[in-house]
């Protein structure tokens, strides 16, 4: 039994003990907040059921009588493929054209039983439909998954093949040092492995990001005989510009990196970054703080050199790629997937 269902049976069983003790029910109900028609409901199905039987005393049945047939929720559940990016009342009234006759409400139902209530899963059902059949897609099912793809990358649900697929960057704003001032931190994490990297900044501009990969980034990448093929970050100045006169566009045309943006107006979408972000805070800039008053950028900067050598090959990640390994580890074990595929470009 699990806990809510212990948690109602003590509530319920509360209230007939009480009444029980004061020997009065109407003060019973008083003092727990309920009805008289309430308390006899309970004791009704206590004395015909035991304990088991106060679960449902209060839950409506499901009544199959009130359903849809049985070919008219087969035609939805096709239809919630057919065509994923139809809300309720457009199913309803396309059904109609076809001489099915469903209420908006009656799709939902529908939905609701068979697991389809969302966009997202109508997509997934469409994906599992298209991977079981190996069906032809048409038009529009085409262009949803495509929004599907792109409303991933924007909530983090990012596709990543292997190490250097995809690297994700973003702004981290630290505090304010005394005599120091305003304090930035870049950040990138590699998709696939989570291997990060990040350098403290005072200002946060198209040079800093750019500085980042050039620093930090593409040395190490070169190191493991590896690239970085295309990056995303939000839609913030220092990432986005005019191509010929933004220093951060700039960079990445040079050195031949792809660049895909968050979407509009949600620059907290980058949820790869953002995640380690709220793991950096909690677990160094939290504690870096309390231990030690830091007065320069380089000086802290050490620190926060140490504790990243630490993320990425002493502490272990349980994401689907890492599985309990380390960054490091995770990057390493990866090389072969990204050796496979320009061998495979360049045969």
């Amino acid at each position: 039994m699990s806990s809510v269902q212990q948690n109602v049976i003590k509530h319920k069983v509360g209230l007939l003990n009480l009444a029980a003790e004061l020997g009065n029910v109407s003060r019973a109900c008083k003092v727990m907040g309920l009805s008289r028609d309430t308390f006899y409901r309970y004791q009704s199905a206590m004395e015909s059921g035991g304990i088991d039987a106060l679960i449902d005393a209060n839950r409506r049945k499901p009544n199959p009588k009130n359903r849809v047939e049985e070919a008219t929720e087969v035609a939805v559940a096709a239809f919630a493929i057919e065509q994923p990016a139809f809300g309720q009342v457009r199913v309803s009234n396309e059904l109609r054209k076809r001489g099915i006759f469903v209420s908006p409400s009656g799709v939902r139902c529908v939905w609701l039983r068979r697991d389809l209530e969302s966009f997202k899963k109508r997509l997934l059902a469409l994906e599992r439909h298209v991977a079981e059949t190996d069906g032809v897609l048409t038009e529009a099912q085409v262009s949803a998954l495509e929004k599907k793809q792109d409303d991933d990358m924007a909530y983090g649900e990012v596709e990543t093949a292997h190490p250097g697929y995809l690297g994700s960057q973003d702004t981290f704003y630290v505090g304010t040092i005394k005599g120091v001032g305003r304090i930035y931190q870049q950040t990138f994490v590699d998709t696939y492995s989570k291997w990060a990297a990040a350098k403290l900044y005072t200002t946060k501009t198209p040079i800093t990001g750019a500085d980042l990969l050039n620093d930090r980034v593409l040395p190490f990448f070169t190191e493991q005989g590896m690239g970085l093929i295309r990056i995303l970050t939000d839609r913030g100045t220092e990432y986005c510009g005019k191509p010929e006169t933004h220093d951060y566009q700039l960079y990445l045309a040079i050195n031949d990196i792809e660049h895909s943006r968050t979407k509009a107006n949600h620059p907290q979408t980058n949820g790869i970054c953002e995640r380690f972000h709220k793991t950096i805070l909690q677990e160094f800039y939290q504690v870096a703080f309390r231990r030690k008053v830091y007065r320069s950028l380089e000086e802290l900067q050490i620190d926060l050199d140490e504790w990243l050598h630490t993320y990425n090959h002493d502490r272990t990640h349980q994401g689907k790629m890492c599985c309990g390994r380390t960054p490091i580890q995770t990057l390493i074990d990866g090389k072969e997937v990204w050796n496979d595929k320009i061998t495979a470009l360049n045969s």
